[in-house]
């Protein structure tokens, strides 16, 4: 066996609801402008795109409750999703298929650097520093398939400090999670421990130190995250 230069860096693993054991994270998958109404407030037609997809980085998927307000910048807004954990993956997965690779869903958020987005956007450059710093993605315990099914509607909601701010249901995704998943497997070979947060609805908005962030999506256990 060949030896390594450095020690194997640890995998970023989360919780599973009811178990004892850890879901490992292989890749982070997000997707932009999935629900119509969060599309029109950025300033798009969600009729007349495509789907289209960034990634996080695995390790920044935190569980702790906590969300440490990050350097270089200072306009910092909650996006609220469901996360989509896979079992199983593969290549050209069939629509119909989609659904057998899942293993569970979690609540969770997709914190962005806003005025660093704004400023990638103006420049045609990627969003990695506006959406992939670290602890961008604070995230509730997964919870399996086998005892949530695979929920097609449902509310999604975040409050800040008690004020509702975000508010919609899972059915108004443009692209529903079968379909993500069919159309990621075009482009890369899927597999098990592979992460995908399916959008945000209208309402997102700035936190500040100090803020407590509240996300809930029906059937799941609600997400707190204090900002610090």
């Amino acid at each position: 066996m060949t030896s390594l230069v450095i020690d194997i860096p640890k995998v970023p693993a989360l919780p599973v609801e009811g178990e004892a054991g850890l879901f490992p994270v292989r890749r982070v998958y997000c997707i932009g402008r999935n629900y119509a109404a969060h599309a029109v407030e950025m300033g798009h037609d969600p009729s007349k795109e495509p789907p289209f997809f960034f990634q996080k980085n695995p390790d920044n998927l935190d569980p702790s409750g906590r969300f440490p307000y990050p350097g270089k910048t200072a306009d910092v807004h909650h996006e609220v999703e469901l996360a989509v954990a896979l079992k199983s993956g593969g290549s050209g997965i069939a629509v119909a298929d989609a659904l057998s690779h899942v293993y569970g869903y979690a609540v969770a958020l997709d914190m962005t650097r806003r005025d660093l987005q704004a400023q990638a956007k103006d420049m045609g450059r990627p969003w990695d520093t506006a959406k992939s710093f670290e602890r961008s993605a604070p995230i509730g315990p997964i919870v399996p398939a086998t005892r949530l099914g695979h929920p097609a509607a449902g509310s999604i909601t975040l409050s800040v400090n008690g004020t509702a701010r975000q508010s919609g249901d899972l059915n108004q995704m443009i692209w529903k999670v079968p379909e993500m998943i069919a159309y990621l497997s075009e482009y890369f070979t899927l597999a098990a421990g592979d992460m995908i947060l399916t959008g945000t609805p209208a309402g997102v908005g700035p936190v500040v130190r100090g803020d407590r962030m509240e996300a809930r999506i029906e059937g799941l256990a609600p997400l707190v995250v204090e900002v610090v």
